[in-house]
């Protein structure tokens, strides 16, 4: 069922790309493919990790405001209290890893629903980002002293946009840890039956806490991309909406929205689809207002879908 619908969503990625290019010959240009290779390796990035999420049956709304909150931090750090580099970037990292162990841990916990816990994420980190930089907008300046990170950050290899190759890589290791794992496995089978999982000896509390600390680590490393190729992070409106593009993007590559299904590679072309119809948007000078609007769409669509197959399958 997975390979089908990664077959699916590569079928409808090729025709949205045939159909962009007949309208718009600027589509196949190298520096608009590599402007969306860009941005498909950014937002593909923290996407896979709410995809994770997704497959145990929960959800992340805070990616938007871990962005803007690890983009402030990042930038106060660098710039205003002269951190090295070594030790700034890292510590974003680790930050967004423990905001997801704070999901996770409320939600195994507590029992707590995942909607409500990162909900009041998503209002905490982006209350508090605008608290830590008094409402003013940050920045990297001319990154002196920080130049490799910004290098590595928004630079290109060959040609090809450093964020696409750290998509790349990322997206090697998620496979590996949920298609070739044992974590994968239990991570699969907590999402299709959290009780059958319990019961067949699984750790459920351990397995979802380490799908929110995956969640938060890969915003993390998203936050910091997204923070150089901007160069302006604005704590009041910076990532908005990340977290609804990050669910579009599992949708649209066949995750469930009740759990126990997805792929590592239906993510990532689930992503590059939304790329593509954004930038399809652009071409056309299409007002931008609509990106909301196939967002929304998508979601809907991808969940109907869902439920037409869970009907066929009863």
């Amino acid at each position: 069922m997975t390979m089908r619908k990664e077959i699916s969503v590569l079928v409808l990625l090729a025709a949205l790309c045939a159909i962009v290019a007949s309208q718009s010959p600027q589509f196949l240009s190298v520096t608009n493919l590599q402007n969306m290779a860009r941005l498909i390796g950014t937002y593909g990035i923290f996407s896979i990790g709410v995809g994770v999420v997704i497959i145990t049956g929960g959800i992340d709304l805070s990616i938007g405001s871990i962005c803007a909150l690890l983009g402030v931090l990042l930038s106060m750090m660098l710039v205003d209290w002269q951190w090295p580099a070594a030790v700034a970037v890292p510590a974003v990292i680790a930050l967004g890893g423990v905001l997801g162990a704070g999901h996770g841990l409320l939600i195994t916990g507590f029992g707590l629903q995942p909607f409500i816990v990162t909900l009041c994420g998503l209002l905490l980190y982006r209350g508090t980002a605008r608290y830590i930089a008094s409402d003013v907008t940050k920045g990297f300046g001319s990154a002196a002293g920080f130049e490799w990170v910004r290098s590595l950050a928004s630079g290109s290899v060959a040609g090809i946009p450093m964020p696409f190759v750290l998509l790349l890589g990322t997206a090697a290791i998620a496979w590996i840890l949920l298609h070739r794992s044992v974590y994968g496995r239990h991570l699969f089978a907590v999402g299709r039956n959290v009780d059958a999982a319990r019961y067949a000896g699984i750790d459920v509390r351990a397995v979802t806490t380490g799908a929110y600390v995956i969640s938060g680590l890969l915003a993390a490393i998203s936050a910091i991309l997204i923070a150089f190729y901007t160069n302006s992070i604005s704590p009041s409106t910076h990532g908005n909406f990340y977290e609804l593009y990050a669910i579009a993007a599992a949708v649209v590559g066949g995750c469930s929205l009740r759990g126990g299904e997805g792929s590592v590679l239906g993510i990532i072309l689930g992503a590059a689809v939304l790329q593509v119809i954004r930038n399809l948007v652009n071409l056309m000078d299409v007002p931008s207002s609509l990106d909301f609007a196939v967002m929304g769409a998508v979601i809907l669509i991808g969940a109907l879908a869902d439920e037409l197959v869970r009907r066929e399958r009863t």
